[in-house]
């Protein structure tokens, strides 16, 4: 039996390793020569120029900015304006401060003249000093009359009216 086991093996061995195929590959067929390849252009057309970001408009010099018509003095303003608005009207007026994102609806820029230029200064007055709602305006727009005095209140509305481009001109 051992014998036959033996043989067994060997025959299953040796026609298994045949019934594989050859291990060569295939010839290349005959009848001529293979074309030869042809590349497709490696060339990829331009990418389009990036679009500039828009520009914010630089703010007046407020060390400069008096206007006959208003009271108050830019240059005073800006502190009192970086301390109560810029944080939703963002530095500069451009009405992108960090409290800005969960505000609806946004603030007003401050920077954008023609909005703000055609605002009389009494309006903008008020709004500062009795909040949104006083103009019908967003009841998120806090009053801030009871943290400025009347003095302050006219240096933050002149500061207000420097930031405009165009520029503000005094009716």
């Amino acid at each position: 039996m051992k014998r036959a086991t033996g043989l067994s093996l060997l025959v299953a061995v040796f026609f298994g390793s045949s019934a594989c195929g050859p291990s060569d590959p295939a010839p290349a067929p005959s009848g001529g020569s293979t074309p030869p390849k042809v590349e497709a252009p490696t060339t990829t057309p331009p990418a389009p120029a990036p679009t500039p970001a828009p520009v914010e408009p630089e703010p007046a010099d407020v060390s400069t900015a008096t206007w006959e018509c208003l009271p108050g003095s830019a240059e005073a303003g800006a502190g009192p304006y970086a301390t109560l608005c810029e944080s939703c009207h963002g530095p500069g007026g451009n009405g992108e401060g960090p409290a800005a994102a969960g505000l609806n609806p946004k603030p007003a820029r401050h920077i954008d003249g023609s909005y703000m230029n055609e605002l009389s200064t009494e309006h903008i007055r008020t709004v500062i000093r009795d909040g949104g709602p006083a103009v019908g305006k967003s009841p998120l727009m806090t009053p801030w009359g009871g943290a400025l005095t009347d003095a302050q209140l006219d240096d933050v509305v002149a500061y207000v009216r420097s930031l405009a481009q165009p520029p503000y001109a005094c009716p």
